[in-house]
């Protein structure tokens, strides 16, 4: 284990004791907790919400901007926003408005809404792809984007990076074996029955070799990638990886598809926009429309030509491409008023400048408690990790994983009110984020070192 200057019976006398505040001072959920076993698989709606280290998942009663408050009365400085889908703040009044005037004037139909042009020209405005489609989740755009980039290549093979994370894409869902190189089913996914290690390629972020290796066969349809691993902790792309690795894939015939539904949070438009990736397909769910269901994905118009040429080739019937609830015009309202009021140079100036603050603040404070960690920032998305660098790939991650420690942090701040996203240690920055959400939370770290280090 790398050496953190901390002794483990400190850190499991902590963890006791965390676990019993937060029983202590949660009643109301976790008597909900309690309740909800008899109506849901775990005790919650979707098994995910039970992976928070808290003794009881916490129970939301409203939550709005910056601040969620659950079930015990107790405001909470939300860091974790959703895990990115409400990266905007909850409930934007521009959101809130838009949505409650078009529920009283049809959710779905099945027919494009009226503001189907407005909103084609919003995205073509921030994310720069000039042609769109729909879907209700990132997950369900990344499985179109695979079927069409296959259709229109004509090659079976999907490439993606160590420690990757795209949703529930099936053919995603791999692992790299590091000491072979090769792809290998991911032992923890459920009812796996296809093997689609052999239709997906890993490779290491940011070694060009291996990518040139695993596109030089000639049989890769597309690069699935974010621009930084975003959900393994945040791993950012060496200086040049990305300018080569995109005149790698243009070399070998093989699209690009970036997705950006965790790196929307670099600048507007995105990274892709910001470091003029000019990616073949474009994709962004969770916040693009305010954390209402909704993702869509872009693409170049030669790229629409060709997939035009697919369908055009291809016999009647489904392609199982499409949804019937994605474009609905509820979502449309929503992403019409998000691409308007929320994607704004002046809600990212306001992210990014408090995104840097509490960066600053964090690493004052490690510097300071001459801890072995980093911050690592992508705009206003950072990862505090127990590591003395930026991790260079998802292997670096495994290598310096510290479960405990990162547990007992969830735990600890949750307990004073300030909470970060579980799974990994993610900080993120709203437009309602304040000056003051800031100082909360660099209080309660403050308190974390000491208790973590007694004097």
């Amino acid at each position: 284990m790398p050496d953190t200057h901390l002794s483990p019976g400190r850190m499991a006398s902590l963890q006791r004791a965390e676990r019993e505040r937060f029983i202590a001072t949660h009643p109301r959920s976790m008597a909900l907790a309690r309740a909800a076993q008899a109506h849901y698989l775990f005790g919650v709606p979707l098994h995910w919400m039970r992976d928070w280290p808290s003794p009881a998942t916490l129970f939301v009663q409203h939550a709005q901007g910056a601040t969620l408050t659950c079930a015990d009365d107790f405001a909470h400085a939300d860091f974790c926003l959703g895990d990115t889908g409400a990266m905007f703040g909850h409930s934007p009044a521009p959101l809130a408005r838009a949505i409650a005037q078009q529920a009283a004037q049809g959710l779905t139909c099945m027919l494009p809404s009226t503001l189907a042009v407005t909103v084609g020209e919003g995205l073509q405005r921030v994310f720069g792809l000039p042609v769109w489609q729909m879907a209700l989740t990132a997950s369900d755009a990344n499985r179109f984007v695979l079927r069409w980039a296959r259709a229109i290549t004509g090659r079976p093979q999907l490439l993606v990076f160590d420690g990757c994370y795209h949703g529930a894409v099936d053919d995603t869902l791999v692992d790299l074996d590091p000491a072979t190189g090769a792809t290998l089913a991911r032992p923890s996914v459920l009812g796996q029955v296809h093997n689609h290690a052999a239709f997906t390629r890993v490779v290491p972020f940011n070694d060009l070799a291996a990518l040139e290796a695993a596109l030089s066969r000639g049989d890769v349809a597309c690069l699935l990638a974010e621009p930084a691993l975003t959900n393994f902790g945040l791993v950012p792309p060496a200086p040049g990886f990305w300018a080569a690795a995109r005149d790698l894939c243009r070399a070998h015939g093989t699209l690009f598809v970036c997705d950006e539904t965790h790196t929307i949070s670099t600048a507007l438009g995105g990274y892709a926009q910001a470091h003029a990736l000019e990616p073949d397909f474009l994709v962004v769910g969770k916040a693009v429309a305010g954390g209402l269901p909704c993702a869509v994905y872009g693409f170049t118009q030669e790229v629409a030509r060709r997939m035009a040429a697919a369908k055009d080739a291809a016999p009647e019937g489904h392609s199982g491409i499409g949804t019937t609830l994605a474009g609905n015009a509820l979502t449309l309202a929503a992403l019409d008023a998000a691409l308007n009021h929320l994607h704004t140079a002046a809600n990212y100036t306001h992210m990014l400048g408090i995104a840097a603050a509490l960066e600053t603040g964090l690493r004052g404070r490690i510097a300071q408690a001459g801890m072995p960690w980093t911050v690592t920032r992508l705009g206003a998305r950072m990862e505090l990790q127990f590591m003395p660098h930026a991790p260079r790939d998802a292997q670096d991650v495994r290598d310096h994983a510290l479960g405990e420690l990162e547990a007992l942090t969830h735990l600890f701040m949750l307990n004073r009110g300030v909470l970060l996203t579980p799974f990994h240690s993610m900080l993120l920055v709203s437009p309602a984020t304040t000056a003051a959400d800031v100082v909360r939370l660099l209080s309660v770290f403050d308190a974390l070192l000491a208790a973590l280090v007694p004097a």
